[in-house]
């Protein structure tokens, strides 16, 4: 394409509000405005996201979050192509404030409205930053999800292997909770865990040993709870929490090699992405260098920013489909909120992984 697209993205699926104007020109991405509000203190006093704060966050935050980055922008709205917006998966209550926005912008300004899967965002936040070309192998890891995925193109994707329970950034969180370190958890077992002794404990590494790509982090979860119950002093904590770690990093590290055995790069540059909010880890980083080192792959992450839920990755999602020609129905305005909403729908369908429930399988 020779015509560029300048597309406003809208991210609200968890506990962040964001929004962000891109300009795609010719498949290089340039972003005008990446703007994110968080809701961290209204959060901290429960250890974790409560569904209905995190709602009711959104609507107080969202015009306001849209107006600031488009005025960081320094375009109208009658400069927009098109509006992208999350619309799944995540908690319900968020995606329908982002999604309502979306859809009310795109009519005032009338333009097209462009609903994105979140996961789909993750999958291609790595061309924000640079070249990145198709296909690669994708490592998503966030608060809800964990799976290795084949990226062969713009909306073709392959699931290799998940996580059969907990996700890895879901374990970080109930590990800080039970330990009592705040919120976001994550992040605080990594600051911990740097003063720590990693051997200290000897915590399983489930699936390990067994073949194949799949994944569970509930039983170490569980392993980290009892020792926990006598963990009193910070250096104590400090030890769990690099030991519990070390574990997760075990795990990617050496089911990352496995997949990138059987991952076919078609003759070309073996590309390993890691996205998602836990890709922000450090040590987890370098266990996956070091793997990929290894395997003769090249690790490619987004920058930190963007590793974590942000509107870049929705608005540059929005932009290549639009550049593509693959826009849902005539405006997209039809389009609906979905809590779950896996890239690999035939596999979903066909093999879910774990969970079900009336609302269909949870990955």
């Amino acid at each position: 394409m020779t015509r560029s697209l300048t597309i406003l993205g809208i991210e609200t699926s968890c506990d962040e509000t964001a929004a962000a104007v891109l300009r795609l020109k010719d498949g290089k991405a340039t972003l005008l405005s990446d703007v994110i509000r968080t809701q961290l203190e209204e959060h901290a006093p429960y250890l974790g996201v409560v569904p209905e704060i995190a709602a009711r966050a959104h609507a107080e935050l969202a015009d306001l979050t849209v107006a600031a980055a488009m005025h960081a922008a320094g375009i109208s709205y009658a400069e927009l192509d098109g509006v992208a917006a999350t619309a799944g998966p995540g908690l319900i209550g968020g995606v329908l404030v982002g999604l309502m926005t979306g859809k009310a912008v795109a009519q005032a300004a009338g333009v097209a409205f462009i609903p994105v899967n979140h996961l789909e965002g993750h999958a291609l936040s790595p061309r924000l930053a640079g070249t990145c070309p198709f296909p690669y192998l994708l490592l998503l890891v966030s608060g809800g999800h964990c799976q290795f995925l084949e990226v062969r193109g713009l909306g073709d994707y392959t699931r290799l292997g998940s996580t059969i329970d907990d996700a890895v950034g879901e374990a970080f969180d109930k590990v800080a909770k039970l330990m009592g370190l705040g919120f976001p958890g994550g992040p605080a077992v990594e600051r911990l865990a740097v003063q720590g002794n990693a051997r200290a404990h000897e915590f399983p590494r489930p699936l390990l040993n067994r073949p194949g790509l799949e994944m569970s982090f509930a039983g170490l979860k569980s392993a980290v709870a009892r020792v926990a119950q006598g963990a009193e002093t910070q250096a104590a904590k400090a030890d769990i929490c690099a030991s519990f770690q070390a574990a997760i990093c075990d795990v990617l590290s050496e089911k990352s090699a496995r997949a990138l055995a059987v991952f076919d790069a078609g003759g070309g540059e073996t590309r390993f992405v890691v996205a998602g909010g836990v890709a922000a880890n450090k040590a987890i980083r370098a266990a996956l260098e070091a793997a990929a080192s290894a395997n003769g792959a090249r690790l490619i992450a987004p920058p930190l920013r963007h590793c974590t839920d942000n509107a870049a990755m929705i608005a540059l999602a929005g932009a290549e489909r639009m550049a593509a020609g693959m826009l849902d129905g005539a405006d997209g305005l039809d389009a609906g909120s979905r809590p779950r909403w896996p890239l690999d729908e035939a596999a979903a369908l066909s093999a879910p992984v774990y969970g079900g429930g009336h609302k269909g399988a949870k990955a």
